[in-house]
């Protein structure tokens, strides 16, 4: 099967991927020597008439719930799209942060549309990557060639417009998603020029069996391992599998801490232990990576401190017996909140599938007598906003009261937070044209 890379990246309606929307979705195909192929893709969708943006959001991209309901596709029909015409067999999916932005807000609109939230990248030969951490090992091991930003008072900082700027990539229109695409598939091609050894290790280690041939709890061994959670300047460290975590992944303990301190210092508790998952791309190597070119000094630790606290770790074996627990421990999430927020709240049975299955093939005629008989309670509400949001003509009086009574309440739990935020940034002085368009937006979703 040939593969191809797909980079993409999102403009959104806020942070959540359970409760805010995507707006703007754009991508460009690229072989895997990162040439292009094909027109890039830039579109919007509608932000439906139940969701008030962050306006925090809108003043970064610029884009106003009008564009979308103007220029934009319907939620059902970007999936559509985007299943048949993006997320093609053998394509790679490839980010900037996307394994824990871009992906999620992906998933959730598929849930919402009635498409398996998976598929899109697993089934078929494709996959997934996230550029990010690869950005930030490659810097804590790999720099030379490549010129990194740090922020006014000195720190290292890996957002894309800086990097860009620091190596002469041209980047105008940050935050712009097809902007924010090119700006990232030119920082890709530097990395795998500059350093092509750590570029083409990673990419093959991106997959989660070679996560798990590399970091298990059967042959446990010290790694390296760079990531937003890791310890040190550089957020890389070496660490060591203790114990399996949730849903198969594992926890892995930082060797840059000592065990007796971790137990004197339960401020350094949050620090010391993580979940790794492998299903995330992690950015992961053995320890060997350190001893050639100055890589243990290059993330401030040496081979003497990392010996002697795995040796203390290993050494009260009660401890690591108990880390699951102690780890999980005040993890219970509340409750999702409805149907859409619900996604993770357990898997389709065959049936169900099938019947999906059907809806997204459904048109407006179709879907106003199509009642099936759903195994998961989850589906019959999301069936109801599904044809809201895409197909409203298809509403019968009942389900139309129905929907409205949902769709008003969503509203008034953010509304109060959403116009006190308008009139905040309205004393900051910030964009005009944007703080009316979002008033009116407001103005023409309430029923008075």
């Amino acid at each position: 099967m040939e593969h191809t890379f797909f980079f993409y990246d999102l403009e959104t309606s806020g942070l959540s991927p359970r409760t805010d929307r995507i707006m703007q979705f754009a991508g460009q195909r690229t072989t895997m020597d990162l040439e292009p192929i094909g027109e890039p893709v830039n579109i919007l969708i509608k932000l439906a008439n139940d969701t008030l943006p962050s306006p925090d959001a809108i003043m970064v991209t610029g884009i106003t719930p009008q564009s979308t309901q103007q220029d934009g596709l319907t939620e059902a029909e970007f999936c559509q799209y985007v299943m048949n015409e993006i997320f093609t067999p053998g394509t790679i999916a490839c980010g900037y942060n996307s394994v824990h932005f871009d992906d999620e807000h992906m998933r959730y609109c598929f849930w919402r549309n009635f498409y398996d939230p998976y598929e899109w990248q697993w089934k078929d030969g494709r996959s997934r990557w996230d550029m990010l951490d690869v950005i930030r090992m490659t810097r804590a091991l790999r720099p030379e060639g490549i010129n990194w930003p740090v922020t006014e008072d000195g720190k290292a900082t890996n957002r894309l417009e800086l990097i860009t700027k620091e190596n002469g990539i041209f980047h105008e229109n940050a935050h712009d998603a097809l902007a924010d695409v090119n700006a990232l598939i030119d920082v890709t091609r530097l990395i795998r020029n500059k350093q092509p050894q750590i570029y083409n290790y990673l990419f093959k280690i991106r997959d989660k069996k070679a996560v798990q041939q590399l970091i298990n709890l059967a042959n446990p061994v010290p790694f390296v391992h760079s990531g937003s959670r890791c310890s040190g300047s550089a957020r890389t460290s070496v660490f060591f599998p203790i114990a399996p975590g949730e849903n198969g992944n594992v926890l892995i303990f930082d060797l840059r801490y000592n065990l007796d301190g971790y137990l004197a210092d339960s401020a350094k508790n949050s620090v010391s232990i993580k979940e790794l998952k492998y299903n995330r791309c992690p950015a992961v190597s053995p320890i060997s990576v350190l001893d050639q070119k100055d890589g243990w000094a290059k993330i401030d630790l040496n081979k003497a401190t990392v010996e002697k606290n795995l040796q203390s770790l290993l050494a009260h074996p009660d401890f690591i017996e108990r880390a699951r627990e102690e780890f999980y421990q005040g993890e219970d999430f509340p409750p999702a909140p409805d149907s859409e927020s619900a996604l993770y709240d357990g898997f389709l049975d065959e049936v169900d599938k099938t019947s999906c299955k059907a809806i997204t093939r459904a048109g407006l005629n179709d879907l106003a007598d199509f009642h099936p008989e759903f195994h998961d309670p989850r589906l019959e509400d999301l069936l109801l906003h599904y044809k809201a949001r895409n197909f409203e003509n298809a509403l019968s009086e009942s389900e139309h009261a129905a929907w409205e009574k949902y769709r008003i309440e969503r509203i008034k739990n953010s509304a109060n937070a959403y116009i006190k935020r308008i009139q905040e940034l309205a004393a900051e002085g910030a964009d005009s044209f944007l703080l009316e368009e979002l008033q009116l937006w407001y103005q023409s979703l309430m029923p008075y």
